[in-house]
């Protein structure tokens, strides 16, 4: 326990932030009373660091090299600024940097940029929190080297996260091997000095024109401007206690849909986010707000965005269901999205990830356009070759990729809210939508199973056990064929991801999350109606959960 001791004690010395100081001097005190609990946490603080991966950087926040806290940030954004000028030895890299409203968010990006100033970059400050599409268009926009989103998304409320972009030839495009372990080293570097005091700063940064905001509205409205037939249109829309809300009404005006019936309760940032236990659409009860609301307005449609504004969630009336409101599924947007980027493209190809419903590929086919399966994030969605179109089941679509080269839920929102209104035109609704699409492409049905844990460990344990010991069926099919990525399948970078096929043509895919402690598994089937790809569906997540529960 001594070398956790005098490491927290390191640490404390070149904490700049007065609240963690605090938070680690009491755990040491109590660690030398002979606190065991306070040993535990201490230990846990100390025993590793936060990984610096393809995601960049995110955990909960506070005091130590496993938790987020002005330190840790200090020095990625050092080991950053050290990579980009060594690959610009002769240059001056230009970095973007953006917040959204999480705890801490503002500090990170100011500590971040007067870091990258100090260390002799181009360092430009978003001029308020803002979405997260809006720092990924200002990389593009601004011909920058590289940006930085201080973001967690749709995270817990403690935590907080650091997300990277890199331009030139990636385009806008948040990072992928071997870019990550490279910056990770040089991050390393910096920890092993030992004192980020000593990292020179300065004020000397640039802070964004408005005039870069404005841009991206402008290009988001042009995405679906509304038709004459959008007026009338009664609908909700919630921003998750996340920063939305601002620019999402300034690309409505511009674009001219009429405005919605807001979630008050959730409609300004706030970092505590009071009214959801997860701030993420996808999470039981995290919509009800924005389901009572609609009730009390007689909406026809839900919107909503997560925290950080990348994700879109869409709900429709429907009275088999118990409140009379049902979220739409990811795969069920990204369809229809799809759909829509097909029946106007001239050509290119369309993109999902593996774990996202085969039926986009139906429409590609159907359409002529390329199409690609890519690992999960869109760090690799959105490098698919010749890209018009990318989705992943997990709410986050691509639908201007000339752009934005990262998942916007702003922009999907204006592409749903033409479907729909183009739709209302024509006296349907979304669900005519939606069966349109089965008419046309075939009944495609997904479901997924998520198991968060308390311990990690459990993870790796469950996929080990998988890879030991296949399944030979699940449930009452038979498994055909698995793909273990590990090995690298269909050209694709290896991944930690499990995909076995059923001799009846449905898919299991079994991976960890990305960016939560969760086991996920992905359900698809195909069926000739949708009654009878629900009854394949409930078959195989039976079947599924069998398999898990063996297995754990």
């Amino acid at each position: 326990m001594s070398e956790y001791v005098a490491a927290a004690r390191a640490w404390l010395a070149q904490d700049p932030d007065a609240t963690t100081r605090e938070e680690l001097a009491s755990l040491i005190e109590r660690v030398e009373d002979g606190d065991a609990e306070a040993a535990a946490d201490l230990e846990d603080r100390f025993a590793t660091r936060l990984a610096f991966g393809t995601a960049g950087l995110r955990g909960t926040l506070g005091a130590g090299s496993n938790r987020m806290n002005r330190v840790l940030v200090a020095q990625a954004a050092a080991g950053f600024a050290a990579y980009l000028r060594e690959k610009q030895p002769d240059g001056t890299p230009t970095v973007v940097v953006g917040y959204d409203g999480r705890r801490n968010s503002d500090v990170f990006a100011r500590d971040s940029v007067e870091i990258f100033a100090g260390a002799g970059l181009r360092a430009i400050l978003l001029p308020r929190m803002l979405p997260t599409p809006v720092l990924a268009f200002a990389v593009r926009h601004l011909g920058a080297d590289a940006g930085v989103m201080v973001t967690a998304s749709h995270n817990p409320p403690d935590d907080n996260g650091y997300k990277v972009y890199l331009g030139g030839a990636d385009d806008g495009a948040q990072i992928v091997s071997p870019a990550d372990a490279e910056i990770a080293a040089h991050i390393q570097r910096v920890a092993d000095a030992g004192d980020v005091t000593v990292l020179p700063r300065s004020v000397g940064f640039e802070n964004a024109p408005e005039a870069l905001v404005e841009a991206y509205v402008a290009a988001t409205a042009a995405v679906a401007p509304a038709p004459a037939c959008a007026d009338g249109l009664r609908w909700v829309y919630t921003a998750m206690h996340g920063v939305g809300w601002e620019t999402v009404s300034r690309v409505l005006t511009e674009a001219g849909y009429p405005a919605p019936t807001v979630v008050e309760a959730q409609i300004h940032p706030d970092g505590r986010f009071p009214t959801v236990a997860f701030p993420n659409p996808e999470e039981p009860g995290a919509m009800d707000l924005a389901f009572e609301t609609a009730r009390s307005a007689d909406a026809e449609l839900v919107i909503a965005n997560d925290p950080d504004a990348d994700r879109l969630a869409v709900a429709i009336p429907d009275p088999e269901v118990e409140g009379g409101w049902r979220r739409l599924t990811g795969n069920e947007i990204g369809l229809l999205l799809g759909w829509r980027a097909a029946r106007t493209a001239s050509g290119g190809s369309l993109a999902c990830s593996l774990v996202s419903s085969p039926g986009l590929q139906a429409v590609a086919e159907h359409y002529g356009l390329d199409f690609h399966a890519t690992l999960t994030g869109f760090k690799w969605i959105s490098r698919a070759p010749g890209i018009v179109y990318g989705f992943e089941e997990a709410l986050g679509y691509l639908v201007n990729p000339e752009t934005v080269r990262d998942k916007d839920g702003i922009s999907a929102a204006v592409a749903f809210l033409g479907l729909a209104t183009a739709a209302r035109a024509e006296g349907r609704t979304v669900a005519d939508l939606l069966q349109e699409f089965r008419d046309t492409f075939g009944a495609f049905a997904s479901d997924q199973i998520s198991v968060r844990v308390t311990d990690l460990s459990e993870i790796g344990a469950i996929m080990a056990s998988l890879r030991a010991q296949p399944p030979s069926a699940v449930g009452e099919v038979a498994v055909s064929r698995i793909d273990d990525l590990l090995q690298g399948v269909d050209g694709l970078p290896p991944g930690d991801v499990l995909r076995i096929w059923l001799e009846d043509g449905s898919r299991l895919i079994i991976r960890p999350s990305g960016t939560e402690p969760k086991l996920k598994l992905y359900l698809d089937v195909r069926g000739s109606s949708a009654k009878k790809a629900r009854r394949r569906l409930e078959a195989l997540r039976a079947g599924a959960e069998e398999l898990l529960a063996t297995v754990r």
